[in-house]
């Protein structure tokens, strides 16, 4: 049997058939850009914003059009905006702008990456995937329910959804193939890959480390909200949200996309065992990397006892940085910096969307803009419990516009933010609350490059996907909203 390979997986990708709506985003992205920036720039100063607010506003407004319509890479626009905040004078220093990219959560993000390089060079991944579908996968059931976990538990220790899915769709592949799945036929097929994009999302989301647009929503709740918002305090709040989530919408799918018992499973088992043999002992690097792995998720886990035991504290930024000195470190370590897959212009970017997010925070432009959306849409007459839930089903269902979390992070959480501390009411709680709904891109193959690898093996239909998504963004939002007044109460969040 010629086993899947994810070169095979993602070699027709559906982002590189551009529609007619993206192609006019980008022809338009820059002259209106300019528009924008200029209108803003010369128009009479609001009553109420001051002139500093206004400048900040017009590089702000400027740089969201750009990273929405991307005529150009969304690190240029965060170069451009760099630039721009302290020559239109939007900032006061010019070490305001410029020192966003040695932002603690920058060396996170950085750390991150590298983490992500070692495990996947190691093979550490793929051999504990492996193993638990062969340990527990006993019924098709079992097994979609092994998939879950497998994806829940990868999340912990490969701080990528890429990186995870990378991982995942081979041996989903392998799977099906043994069960003589029929892409675009089998129920069977369409659930497994479903329920594979949607448990990277979902297991996404109850991790802080997970992703980089976690780590860069806690920067904006720590910085913005007064929060003190670490990697303990977003499992805590976040991933039960998720597992509730996740255990709702897998019986759902199962009535959504009725499966039956028709497949050899013990064969197909047997299959997955040889994969697993193939992989012989674990090798030097696998045993390095479980070391790092265990030392980084001991220290994160621990953070709150540091002081007692050590006499001092290690923040969650010190023990990424510790990983990924461990990961790259000659002998003891498993890569050379050159294999160490850092995406230098998400960096830029998230440099850029710092430096303009926080010129506009500093100067009360963001305050002035939430002022008018409030007025305007009467949400100061609102009760606090609509305002979270309708804060929470927007910032859920707005991936639907953005296509990067990177970009939806940036815009709404520091507006959420403002909003809540406009209208009295906890920052922190609707911050995190809307950014638990961030890692939700899941209803369309251009959403997520995780989409996009599940989409293209074939299995389920773009109706599909609507259809499931849709169903368990709704539950989600319902889940988080009923968090926000129960379980952030008991944890001490709201």
């Amino acid at each position: 049997m010629s086993q899947p390979v994810i070169g095979k997986v993602s070699g027709d990708s559906p982002e590189k058939k551009k529609g007619k709506y993206e192609a006019l985003m980008k022809k338009w992205g820059i002259p209106v850009a300019l528009a924008v920036f200029l209108i803003l720039f010369l128009m009479p100063t609001p009553q109420g914003l001051g002139v500093q607010a206004q400048r900040s506003l017009a590089v702000f407004a400027s740089a969201l059009v750009l990273w929405i319509t991307t005529p150009i890479p969304i690190y240029l626009t965060s170069i451009m905006a760099i630039l721009l905040l302290p020559l239109v004078g939007a900032v006061k220093k010019q070490s305001e702008a410029f020192a966003t990219l040695g932002f603690d959560v920058i060396w996170l993000m950085v750390s991150a990456f590298v983490l992500t390089s070692a495990i996947i060079k190691s093979n550490l991944g793929r051999r504990f995937a492996l193993w638990m579908v062969t340990k527990f996968g006993k019924t098709p059931k079992m097994t979609l329910f092994t998939l879950i976990v497998i994806n829940f538990a990868l999340a912990f220790f490969v701080p990528s959804t890429t990186a995870r899915a990378t991982l995942m769709v081979p041996i989903c592949l392998i799977l099906l193939d043994v069960y003589k799945a029929i892409p675009g036929e089998s129920n069977f097929g369409r659930v497994m890959m479903l329920q594979g994009l949607q448990a990277d999302a979902l297991a996404t989301s109850g991790i802080m480390t997970a992703t980089a647009g976690n780590i860069i929503a806690v920067g904006f709740i720590n910085s913005q909200a007064g929060g003190h918002i670490g990697y303990m305090q977003w499992l805590l709040a976040s991933m039960p949200a998720a597992i509730i989530t996740m255990v709702i919408v897998f019986f759902l799918g199962l009535k959504i996309f009725s499966i039956k018992d028709e497949f050899n499973f013990k064969n197909a088992i047997g299959t997955l065992e040889e994969e697993l043999r193939k992989l012989g002992a674990f090798s030097p690097q696998e045993k390095k990397a479980m070391v790092i792995f265990f030392l980084t998720v001991v220290l994160w886990a621990t953070g709150d006892y540091h002081k007692q035991w050590f006499g001092f504290a290690i923040s969650t930024e010190q023990t990424a940085v510790l990983a990924a000195l461990l990961c790259l470190l000659p002998k003891i370590g498993l890569l050379t910096w050159k294999e160490a897959n850092i995406k230098w212009d998400l960096m830029i970017f998230a440099a850029g969307a710092y430096a303009v997010g926080g010129a506009l925070d500093k100067s009360k432009g963001a305050e002035w803009i939430i002022k008018q959306l409030v007025a305007g849409l009467g949400l100061q007459n609102m009760s606090h419990f609509w305002v979270y839930v309708l804060v929470v089903f927007l910032s859920m269902y707005s991936h639907l516009i953005f296509t990067s979390k990177t970009v939806r992070v940036t815009i709404l959480i520091p507006a959420f933010i403002a909003l809540a501390k406009t209208l009295g009411m906890n920052p922190v709680a609707l911050g995190l609350a809307s950014a638990m709904t961030m890692t939700f891109t899941i209803t369309l193959p251009p959403h997520s490059k995780v989409n996009t690898l599940y989409f293209a093996s074939g299995y389920f239909s773009v109706l599909d996907q609507v259809k499931y998504a849709i169903v368990t963004c709704f539950v989600g939002a319902v889940v988080i909203s009923a968090a926000i007044f129960t379980w952030f109460k008991i944890i001490g969040i709201s």
